[in-house]
């Protein structure tokens, strides 16, 4: 039965409109490990494109502007970029 499920089709249909640009900020964090330092994070995702509502921007230039040079959790760090680019939805077109 399960098998059968598994043709069928997706239960949410993808968009036809042009792809947005850069990654979802949670796919940069999910990749580093917590506590990280600031400096630690521009070595290892600094050249990363993340998406915000502005339009692509490298996680470098965003972290730029961030005061905090420690971050003791995954959310610390996601709550600093999102008070710096906004959390605003994310332009598709």
């Amino acid at each position: 039965m399960a098998d059968e499920e598994a043709d069928e089709a997706p239960a949410v249909e993808l968009g036809t409109g042009a792809s947005v640009e850069g990654a979802p900020l949670a796919r940069v964090a999910s990749r580093l490990t917590w506590p990280q330092e600031k400096s630690s994070i521009l070595n290892k995702e600094g050249d990363a494109v993340i998406r915000t509502p502005d339009g692509p921007q490298s996680l470098e230039d965003v972290l730029a502007e961030a005061d905090e040079t420690y971050f003791e959790t995954r959310q610390a760090f996601v709550d600093d970029v999102l008070d710096i680019v906004g959390r605003d939805p994310v332009q598709t077109e």
